[in-house]
């Protein structure tokens, strides 16, 4: 007989996916390596409540907004108290939204006004449960960018790598792994992959410096890694030794199997199956 006590959804869950930055960008040029100005961005505040209900009537229950957290891009938000991120370590211009930069802020492409960037995610938020709708964003725990920097951390919460011992290459109590004594290296790129399509730039004038290096997101090793690698990103240190040997009491994997379910035959489907929970976490924010 089956097992009555095994409690069941309320309701099935129709996820619509929406890539923030692309969603309400009606700019065609396509101009490869092209900037906001060529090429456009979509914005928070693109996603009104006119497509939110259409999106709700057809029959969703939630919104994956893509590519919230703040990661790195090439773009100068300075005069907003953000660094500037090397081009050699960002791919594209756009940048991967799974390069993140600040845990605590979300991207300052998607919105109108940078400086107010988390309080109109937060009235996306609010839009779309006026609609009936829950919000998914989703975060990447497994890697950060080079380059990230926290403008927003929480009161006794200081930067990853802050106070890590970089003469190890691994500590339980380090942010990252490392390459001692040894400097990073940009791996070789292709010729057309060459950062901002070899465009003569101001933050191109000096090279990229890291001392000493620090392993891949996706656990490269080598001071210079290859173009193949997630050599824009640096791998989190969760207390898992080199050899995979762990330094903490181990728990089960706890993905929530509806989510995997929903999202089954996708590329992050794949992604899960490839590397595990650790790739991405869907954060329900309800």
């Amino acid at each position: 007989m089956p097992n009555s006590s095994i409690s069941k959804p309320e309701q099935k869950i129709h996820l619509y996916q929406i890539f923030t930055r692309l969603f309400g960008n009606t700019n065609s040029i396509n101009q490869p390596w092209g900037t906001i100005e060529q090429n456009g961005v979509g914005k928070f505040s693109d996603i009104n409540e006119v497509a939110l209900a259409s999106i709700r009537d057809l029959g969703m229950t939630h919104v994956w907004y893509t590519g919230v957290p703040h990661h790195a891009v090439i773009r100068d938000y300075s005069e907003y108290g953000i660094s500037n991120d090397h081009p050699a370590v960002v791919k594209g211009r756009a940048g991967s939204p799974y390069a993140v930069k600040d845990y605590y802020s979300v991207n300052p492409d998607l919105a109108d006004d940078p400086a107010q960037r988390n309080q109109e995610f937060k009235q996306l938020i609010e839009r779309t449960h006026k609609v009936g709708l829950k919000v998914v964003i989703d975060i990447v725990p497994n890697h950060v960018a080079r380059q990230y920097q926290g403008l927003n951390n929480p009161e006794g919460v200081t930067d990853f790598g802050a106070e890590d011992d970089t003469s190890l290459e691994y500590s339980r109590e380090n942010n990252f792994y490392y390459i001692p004594e040894q400097a990073f290296e940009l791996p070789d790129i292709p010729e057309h992959l060459a950062p901002l399509g070899g465009e003569d730039h101001p933050l191109l004038k000096q090279p990229y410096h890291e001392y000493p290096a620090k392993w891949t997101g996706n656990g490269a090793r080598n001071a210079k890694p290859s173009a193949d690698d997630w050599y824009e990103t640096v791998k989190v240190n969760y207390g898992v030794r080199q050899m995979a040997a762990k330094t903490f009491q181990n728990y089960p994997n706890v993905i929530d199997i509806r989510t995997l379910l929903t999202t089954r035959n996708s590329g992050m489907t794949k992604m899960y199956q490839a590397h595990g929970a650790s790739f991405v976490t869907l954060l329900c924010i309800g």
